[in-house]
């Protein structure tokens, strides 16, 4: 092991991290935003409601990430009217392709965490809510969501992990984040291992803080004594 390779790259490997890091949270938060209507549409009684976001989450859940951003990156400038449209300079963008799939894919993961987290709020409590005089839309929005939002928690941290590792494909499309940046360490070292050990140990720091603000979030949130733990 060449350490002394290591510590030279350690600065554009951290650079690496933070584009990493800023690729997984726009991802995340985003999908995150995009996710609640999704499941709440999911969480429906009628079945017409249902399938609306049906077909979406079925896609996105059904291929893999590394097929949705060679589509993305690749398919989309196959088409004139994409390649003239007002979208094309952030299209043909790398950064931008990885955010735009990441995001979509996170968004079906998320809203189908969000359906089972809504479905999973005990009856009486929406009963309660109805008797009280509160609408169904009131009962969504003060009772469902944030009681959702406690029960969904430790599976939204799981996603944003799983988001953190498959960031990584990222490198595919030329986009240098921590992974892409191992695979140009390797390149110009002509050292196999060294590069992905770093990024190794650079992924598994990330993980660590976030599991331990997860946990710390849901401590706050009391996740424990509201799933009856």
């Amino acid at each position: 092991m060449n350490w002394d390779v290591i510590i030279t790259w350690l600065p554009r490997l951290a650079q690496g991290a933070l584009l990493t890091i800023e690729l997984v949270a726009v991802a995340v938060v985003t999908g995150l935003i995009l996710a609640i209507p999704m499941g709440i549409a999911r969480a429906s009684r009628h079945w017409y409601v249902r399938a609306m976001p049906y077909g979406y989450i079925f896609f996105f859940r059904g291929t893999p990430l590394l097929v949705q951003l060679f589509l993305v990156y690749y398919g989309l400038a196959q088409f004139d009217a994409v390649r003239q449209g007002p979208l094309w300079p952030y299209l043909r963008d790398p950064y931008w392709c990885a955010v735009i799939t990441m995001t979509l894919h996170t968004t079906a993961y998320i809203a189908e965490i969000l359906r089972g987290a809504i479905q999973s709020v005990p009856p009486g409590e929406i009963e309660a809510a109805r008797a009280l005089g509160m609408s169904r839309a009131q009962a969504m929005l003060h009772i469902v969501l944030p009681r959702a939002a406690r029960i969904g928690l430790p599976a939204y941290s799981n996603e944003v992990i799983l988001m953190l590792k498959a960031s990584a494909l990222a490198s595919t499309v030329t986009l240098l984040e921590l992974t892409g940046m191992a695979r140009t360490m390797n390149a110009r070292t002509y050292l196999p291992v060294e590069g992905f050990f770093a990024a190794g140990v650079f992924y598994l720091l990330i993980t660590f803080v976030l599991i331990n603000a997860f946990k710390l979030l849901e401590r706050w949130l009391r996740v424990d004594a509201c799933q009856g733990r």
